[in-house]
């Protein structure tokens, strides 16, 4: 965190919409392993990561149970490891723009620490713990269920896709075999925080660029931009 003061923090609950009343906690939540390395009494969000995810399995749980009585218990299990799976963390992350507030070691930093799924994705799972701790369950839920909505919608109309470029090659390929090819086009930046740039082409048509930290996010990025625009072209 690049100021880890009262001020940092407060910000930081207004982006949540909630008040958590120990800071401490809060800090806490936003602090990685990497940063308490060396430091005497610096706590960090691993066990706050433990028992978010308790907290958000629990809470999804019984909103789908209570809400899609007409599920299966087997097909309920399929929604809601769409909802809390690493992903859809990260999209929330992204949302809250969580990057910006967590405390870690420069050295993490300058490998690309601040954009990393699996940390952004833990310290959503950290958050929601402090969430549950400062204000009790049922806020908890309702802070759940208000910030995750449109990943509950997506995963319940089975929009939610772990795999783009998998899901390209399916939708292609259901006209017959084509041709779909990644091209990095350039990279940029230091070693340690290269992006790369993607565009994917279909039988020689361009239909989406990516960006990413690595040649794989680039290339996902790039497929979930072609998705959107095959899915516009058939509006």
């Amino acid at each position: 965190m690049a100021n880890n003061g009262k001020m940092f923090l407060e910000e930081l609950e207004k982006k949540l919409d909630i008040n958590i009343q120990d800071k401490d906690l809060l800090r806490e939540a936003v602090t990685h392993s990497s940063y308490a390395n060396g430091k005497k009494n610096v706590k960090f969000n691993e066990r706050l990561e433990f028992l978010g995810d308790s907290v958000l399995q629990l809470c999804i749980s019984e909103f789908l149970f209570t809400n899609y009585s007409n599920k299966s218990e087997g097909e309920l299990t399929k929604r809601r490891a769409l909802i809390v799976c690493e992903n859809s963390l990260y999209e929330i992350a992204k949302k809250w723009g969580v990057g910006k507030y967590i405390r870690m070691s420069k050295g993490e930093e300058l490998t690309g620490g601040r954009e990393r799924i699996s940390i952004l994705a833990d310290c959503v799972e950290a958050i929601i713990a402090a969430v549950y701790v400062d204000n009790g369950f049922e806020k908890a839920k309702k802070f759940i269920i208000d910030n995750f909505k449109d990943i509950i919608e997506k995963a319940i109309k089975n929009k939610i896709i772990l795999d783009y470029k998998t899901k390209l090659q399916e939708v292609m390929q259901q006209n017959g075999d084509v041709c779909i090819e990644y091209s990095l086009i350039k990279h940029e930046g230091p070693p340690h925080r290269r992006k790369f740039y993607t565009e994917v082409s279909v039988d020689g048509s361009i239909l989406g660029s990516g960006v990413g930290y690595s040649k794989k996010e680039s290339e996902q990025n790039a497929a979930q931009e072609a998705l959107k625009t095959l899915e516009e072209e058939n509006e």
